[in-house]
């Protein structure tokens, strides 16, 4: 694990650039101490980092549950009561975990997973946008269409008009031309410009440019358009911003209620994230999911216990890895003990960084998620491919990551329904035999209740005087209530002049008296009837 170190270490340094200001972020979206994010980022890239099997993905605190986390601290009395349900919510986790509930996220659509990395390189853009000219109403985290200041994605960009800081926009100007200059000719130019990377050349310049410009009342750049790391006065102080949880409260039936959306929402979201980070990698490693559970589950008991934030895996810290040659979990675990070191040593230091230098290696990082190409190739893969991807695109757009995935796969699934409805059988007219047409029908190989409509459709567009050729030979799976449409067709069948022969494995059957009757009478073994 320690030949990828020269990788490792720059890439887990852009990682920790990315994370700090979406720790603090999405803890002020939740409601919660500013310091709970970073909690959470800390155990997320140590413990989770040191036990899950992922080579790319890096956890933390996720925007996806600053919703619920805020509902649930009002609701419960109080945020050390929500960190008893955190600490449930990890015991439940580890418990799915061993029941090998990770299998689930191998039943999102591929169209699905590319939606959700292209929906979340999108919103990314859209919400850095305000940031980058420092306008900073909305939490760095944030990525519901919905901001709690009332405004959306598209008011809010339309709002900087009015809003811009001169000094952010420049700086973040000068850190995005920084960075696209590192990364499209100097990285290409030697080895040292991979190692010292773009992101954190932009990120010195930004502080320095802070201190300089302190006393220019037009270009400087005040507080709340920095990062925001709390800072203790001493030891003491330092270690008064943990939260334990109150126990006293473990009784409490809604306590267990949060405790059990925080595991299902936060397990999805993961194993989503997993889905979506190991199509990233460029090595494809695979990751073990139930293996993930059971870090994600030991992570967020950690977390409560000590007044962090519940913990996901996230895929724009995954990509951010991704993108800067992370190549092992030593950069997510890097990145962990960066927190903790800087929050400790630096956290002044920290708070002389501009949210918009900051913007603009996120918007980076959201460009190489939502590239053009992408759109085009998903377009040419067909309108099976296209309409799932473009519906979870828009679902994340302009609702949120969870409501998106939940589109995109619903649209999936009527998709496949449509093509199981569209491949239940094959037709093909020959002349005319003895006076009548012949068609020959073969079902296939499986053929279920969502083929009913298909397959009676059918039937009932034959015209009279039709000899009708059902073929079973390939059939290993026939339904009941598609044997009950078959039945009901023989009396249609008598009256209409139209004569059945049925080809089955066990022989052939001129107008059978009773397709149910057929079907019991054959060998299990030949077919599976429902």
């Amino acid at each position: 694990m320690f030949k990828t170190i020269k990788n490792d270490l720059p890439a887990s340094i852009v990682v920790f650039f990315v994370a700090l200001p979406l720790c603090l972020g999405i803890a002020l979206a939740s409601g919660a101490p500013l310091f709970s994010g970073v909690i959470a980022g800390i155990v997320g890239g140590i413990v989770v980092g040191g036990l899950s099997g992922s080579k790319v993905g890096v956890s933390g605190p996720a925007a996806g549950l600053a919703a619920i986390v805020l509902t649930a601290i009002g609701a419960l009395g109080g945020y050390q009561n929500f960190l008893v349900a955190v600490v449930i919510a990890g015991i439940i986790q580890i418990i799915f975990g061993i029941l090998k509930a990770g299998v689930i996220g191998y039943y999102f659509p591929s169209s699905v997973i590319k939606g959700m990395l292209t929906g979340i390189g999108i919103i990314i853009i859209l919400k850095q946008i305000p940031h980058f000219f420092g306008y900073d109403a909305e939490p760095t985290g944030a990525d519901s269409f919905m901001a709690a200041s009332g405004e959306n994605t598209f008011s809010a960009i339309l709002n900087i008009t009015n809003n811009i800081t001169l000094g952010s926009l420049l700086i973040g100007a000068i850190g995005l031309t920084i960075i696209l200059f590192w990364d499209l000719v100097l990285s290409k130019k030697a080895k040292f410009f991979q190692v010292i990377q773009g992101p954190l050349v932009a990120v010195v310049i930004g502080i320095i440019y802070v201190f300089v410009t302190s006393g220019n009342t037009g270009l400087s750049i005040l507080p709340k358009h920095l990062v925001s790391v709390p800072i203790p006065e001493d030891a003491t102080s330092f270690f008064n911003q943990f939260s334990f949880p109150n126990f006293a409260v473990i009784t409490n039936t809604e306590v267990w209620v949060v405790a059990f959306t925080i595991a299902l929402v936060a397990s999805l979201e993961t194993l989503l994230c997993v889905e979506a980070s190991d199509k990233l990698d460029p090595e494809k490693n695979v990751t073990p999911t139930n293996r993930e559970l059971f870090a994600q589950g030991a992570g967020n008991i950690v977390s409560g216990l000590i007044g962090g934030l519940p913990i996901t895996q996230v895929i724009v810290r995954s990509s951010a890895n991704v993108q800067s040659g992370g190549k092992s979990k030593l950069s997510t675990i890097f990145h962990g003990f960066l927190l903790l070191v800087s929050v400790i040593l630096i956290p002044r230091l920290l708070n002389m960084i501009p949210l918009s230098v900051l913007a603009a290696i996120l918007l980076v990082v959201g460009y190489k998620l939502a590239k053009p190409s992408l759109f085009k190739k998903m377009y040419n893969l067909g309108w099976k491919q296209w309409v799932p991807f473009f519906a979870t695109v828009v679902g994340i757009i302009f609702t949120d990551l969870l409501v998106g995935i939940s589109l995109g796969l619903l649209v999936g699934i009527v998709v496949i329904l449509l093509k199981s409805y569209q491949n239940s059988h094959f037709l093909h007219i020959e002349d005319k035999s003895n006076g009548k047409h012949k068609i020959k029908m073969t079902l296939a190989e499986e053929v279920t209740f969502f083929n009913k409509g298909a397959i009676l459709k059918e039937l009932d567009s034959l015209p009279r005087d039709t000899y009708l050729e059902i073929n079973l030979i390939k059939t290993r799976y026939l339904d009941n209530d598609v044997i009950e449409i078959l039945e009901d067709f023989l009396y249609k069948a008598k009256e209409r002049h139209i004569d059945i022969k049925l080809v089955s494995k066990r022989g052939i059957v001129e107008n059978p008296e009773s397709f149910i009757e057929f079907f019991n009478q054959r060998p299990k073994s030949e077919l599976s009837l429902s």
